[in-house]
């Protein structure tokens, strides 16, 4: 269906009651560059994205679940007071990223690197988030990530993968390597919000 050119319009949403597969991910990464594909895990996101991709009047909605959309929508709401490990070794990346999160009255702890990245994970495992950045001194994003899901205590802690440059197959590795979602640098602020926003919905 993804190669097919007169359904690579319709959007999909993908609903799961389970943990993807590293294939069924894959498989979706590989569809998503030719089609809209939205990955859900909760009955709220399903709502919301259907809602969104259906142009669906709110109003027409029973009072339960305009509820659940207006809990996702609130975005302080969803944000406010979760823990995310910023894991980056270029001080001006940081500091930007920083404000954002703190505005967001986001716990922000830092790391520079991957070796310091799963020090502060074992210090404060109940992380709600990871930020990571791929190219780093001592300890790069890939192997951090992989140690990081070597660990089943971590195994459902959302990470985002930052990268310097958005290369071709870049997307991929990152999944590969243990990471939820992907973004290129330089970071567009509300598409990280977004992100943080999708994974840190319950």
């Amino acid at each position: 269906m993804c190669q097919t050119d007169n359904l690579s319009q319709i959007p999909i949403i993908v609903y799961a009651d389970h943990e993807l597969t590293k294939d069924e991910e894959l498989l979706l990464q590989h569809c998503s560059e030719n089609m809209t594909i939205k990955s859900v895990n909760s009955p709220a996101r399903l709502l919301d994205e259907a809602t969104l991709f259906l142009h669906q009047l709110e109003t027409n909605l029973s009072k339960e679940k305009r509820s659940m959309l207006h809990m996702i929508h609130d975005k302080q709401l969803i944000l406010d007071n979760k823990r995310v490990l910023l894991v980056d070794d270029d001080t001006r990346n940081t500091y930007a990223l920083l404000l954002v999160l703190e505005e967001s009255n986001m716990q922000v702890t830092v790391a520079k690197n991957g070796i310091e990245a799963l020090e502060k994970l074992q210090e404060n495992p109940n992380m709600d988030i990871v930020l990571m950045d791929i190219m780093m001194p001592e300890m790069d994003g890939y192997e951090a990530m992989q140690k990081i899901r070597q660990q089943p205590k971590f195994n459902k802690l959302p990470i985002i993968a930052l990268t310097a440059k958005a290369m071709k197959g870049d997307k991929t590795k990152c999944i590969e390597a243990g990471a939820n979602d992907y973004l290129s640098k330089p970071i567009n602020m509300d598409k990280l919000i977004s992100l943080l926003r999708v994974w840190l919905y319950q």
